[in-house]
């Protein structure tokens, strides 16, 4: 299996499943035969027949465990050819321990997790014989991302949901790949049949972009606060869609504070640099975002990094907002100090 990535090849090679071979290497008889009869429409047709919608494909951007889960699950396991063997993440109903990070200490700890799609949550107990969980997460604001990096751990999987109109992160881990991309592609499976049906008319192709997101960009700025004078702080910036979120560490629990970012229609504007008045900051490279409320103002340690976020920012403001968006505006914390 290869992919690319700009311009530059990758190429997962998993023993006994995979082998890599050039097209300017020497090929026998039986080879040339094999490719002929299973190209990749054929080689498609047999191993990807019963994919479910909801499960995760993964493509060049996503990080090495996904990609070689989704090649293990095809060649390995034939898990889309034999619909039982769907039953981890398809069942509506799942329980196992995953190692989570405690909010305040910062150790991992095995938890116990369950989500079930008749509840419509995903819970988690801090003992294995407690009755009563120590957080209810509704699947209808639940999102799940790989971060190995940020998480120090291959398997590193950032969930997300909203808990009194905040972000909540919970971070997560296991040993084992397949038991943590189960678990990614039971919340995505959760999260798909909770969509048909509070959206009976839309399409697979319409409620399959909904089920996770991965974050538009992350990253390092400096902030200071509404009214332009206290001193720029450090702080780990996170976009989620129209939510721009705050925090100290990268791993914090809770976000400081969250803006939402609205569309060019609503008079929201992303520009580059900084008032002429503005001190205070140690970083050169400014953005102010502009809303009906106030200007939010930002620096950035490189320029590169100043040119992402304001694309980032720019995607998301000439993007027409939908509907349910309006009603984020109001419950979406303002960015604070």
């Amino acid at each position: 299996y290869q992919d690319k990535n700009n311009n530059n090849k990758k190429i997962i090679s998993i023993p006994h499943i995979s082998r890599v071979k050039s097209v300017q290497d020497t090929w026998d008889a039986s080879e040339v035969e094999l490719m002929a009869a299973m190209g990749n429409s054929a080689a498609k047709a047999k191993y990807e027949q019963k994919v479910p919608a909801f499960y995760y494909r993964p493509t060049h951007t996503d990080c090495k465990l996904l990609r070689e889960q989704w090649i293990r699950a095809k060649y390995e396991r034939n898990e889309f050819e034999f619909i039982e063997k769907q039953e981890p993440y398809s069942a509506g109903y799942r329980e196992g321990f995953l190692w989570k990070r405690g909010r305040d200490n910062g150790q991992f700890l095995s938890r116990k997790f369950i989500i079930s799609e008749r509840e419509g949550a995903l819970k988690y107990f801090n003992k294995q014989d407690a009755r009563d969980p120590k957080a209810i997460m509704k699947i209808e604001t639940l999102n799940a991302t790989f971060q190995p990096a940020k998480i120090g751990n291959p398997c590193g999987l950032q969930i997300t949901y909203l808990k009194d109109n905040s972000t909540r992160n919970i971070f997560v881990y296991h040993s084992d790949a397949k038991e943590m991309v189960d678990w990614f592609n039971a919340i995505r499976a959760a999260r798909f049949h909770y969509l048909q049906v509070a959206f009976p008319g839309a399409s697979d192709e319409e409620l399959v972009p909904k089920l996770t997101r991965n974050f538009m960009k992350e990253g390092f700025m400096e902030k200071t606060g509404p009214k332009h004078t206290e001193g720029f702080k450090k702080r780990w910036f996170t976009m989620d869609d129209r939510r721009l979120m705050y925090f100290k560490d990268p791993l914090d629990a809770y976000a400081r504070g969250e803006v939402f970012i609205g569309s060019k229609e609503n008079s929201y504007t992303v520009l580059s640099g900084l008032p002429p008045s503005t001190q205070g900051y140690h970083w050169n490279h400014g953005i102010t975002i502009v809303t009906p409320d106030r200007k939010f103002l930002f620096a950035c340690e490189t320029e590169a990094e100043q040119r992402d976020w304001i694309a980032a920012f720019q995607r998301v403001i000439n993007r027409p907002m939908r509907p349910q968006e309006y009603a984020d505006i109001c419950s979406t914390r303002r960015l604070r100090q």
